[in-house]
């Protein structure tokens, strides 16, 4: 916990923060820039920007296992651990605090987690700070296709999930803020995976599959909204701690529809466990959280599988694949979460199994779009 004497905010630590985050971004960068050497501006932008989709892919899998180990204030001040850069600095704070409280937010173990998930958050920042200059840099040099705005986008968007990040802690979980910020880190990977759909498509052009795809578009689109919606429902299910209220499939405390409150519920605006007048938050608004998500989790499922299956026959086989399986990957961990009492390896799946399906339904959108056969294929 956190000492009352001890600001929330060490922006004095910013620029060691920021140090260490591009020492993170070091490595991807020298191994694009030596792996691809020699191959022209274009090239090296791809590739990167496929590595910095990856790598932000593997900061969302960190966060939710932050999340879920609950290390979310494991350094209960923002951006550093108690004022220090990093948890050996604070070293006599946290053994104060996990003294105080064993199995509380703050321990060693939970410290190194947090501030591992920011200098992780950190680095991909950089990274992307380094896209949009050279974006910008061959906007300059005429090239219409660098996608400068598209990275400067991007840039303000990392910039805002930093913030959201820092409300995370300092508004200690509050779930509105926490739910956004996994929002953030989704809608992070659908614009690096827009992009880097683009830059590789300069790179090898795609057959047009605009005739068998034209009617698609619109399903893939809606496909990707009610996915959207689905995740902002497991994420209020996942804050607020109401996996567990229903722990057997399909019933729910031993009836198809068990007794809720969703009003107490989907207050959106209110701290962690409390309701907005600061009364506990009852089990039956909880278990209306988490029965919303597995309600909803049915229609999902099969509208993302008939999907998967439109895909296939329109000659997006490969994605609709992926999509398929990853359907099957969500069915199975989110079962695994009910009846297995929340088990880390599922609950990180869950989420990783989510943030891969956006990847692969951002690119058959893209893939499909006229202007982007157009533009690219030239």
């Amino acid at each position: 916990m956190r000492d009352m004497d001890t600001p929330l905010y060490h922006f004095g630590l910013t620029a060691q923060l920021l140090l260490l985050g591009a020492l993170v971004a070091v490595l991807p960068l020298a191994w694009v820039a030596w792996r691809f050497r020699g191959q022209g501006n274009r090239t090296l932008m791809a590739r990167l920007t496929w590595v910095t989709l990856f790598l932000t892919f593997d900061l969302v899998l960190f966060g939710a296992f932050t999340r879920l180990s609950d290390s979310g204030l494991g350094c209960p001040d923002w951006p550093g651990c108690y004022g220090q850069a990093t948890p050996v600095g604070a070293k006599q704070q946290i053994q104060a605090a996990q003294d105080l409280m064993p199995t509380g937010p703050v321990t060693h173990g939970k410290a190194w987690v947090e501030m591992v998930h920011r200098y992780l958050a950190t680095g991909v920042g950089a990274l992307i700070l380094v896209l949009c200059l050279m974006a910008w840099r061959g906007r300059w040099r005429v090239e219409p296709q660098a996608g400068a705005w598209g990275a400067t986008l991007t840039l303000l968007w990392v910039c805002m999930q930093g913030a959201f990040g820092a409300l995370t802690v300092t508004m200690k979980l509050f779930p509105a803020i926490v739910t956004l910020h996994l929002l953030g880190g989704l809608g992070l990977l659908a614009l690096l995976a827009w992009q880097a759909a683009q830059r590789q498509a300069q790179l090898n052009p795609r057959p047009a599959l605009l005739q068998k795809t034209a009617d698609l578009r619109p399903w893939l689109r809606m496909g990707l909204l009610i996915l959207i919606v689905q995740i902002a429902l497991g994420g209020w299910v996942s804050t607020n701690y109401a996996v567990l209220v229903c722990d057997t499939f399909p019933q729910c405390q031993g009836t198809m529809w068990p007794q809720m409150d969703f009003t107490q519920g989907f207050e959106l605006w209110r701290p962690l466990g409390h309701t907005a007048k600061g009364d506990l938050l009852t089990f039956q608004a909880l278990t209306a959280i988490h029965y919303t998500h597995r309600l909803a989790a049915y229609l999902v499922v099969a509208a993302l599988a008939l999907l998967a299956w439109c895909m296939h026959r329109r000659g997006l086989s490969g994605l609709a694949r992926a999509l398929a399986a990853l359907v099957a990957l969500q069915f199975l961990t989110g079962l695994s979460n009910v009846v297995l009492g929340w088990p880390m390896l599922a609950a990180v799946s869950h989420t990783g199994g989510a943030a891969a399906m956006v990847i692969v339904l951002v690119l058959a959108v893209q893939r499909t779009q006229p202007q982007f056969l157009n533009r690219h294929i030239a």
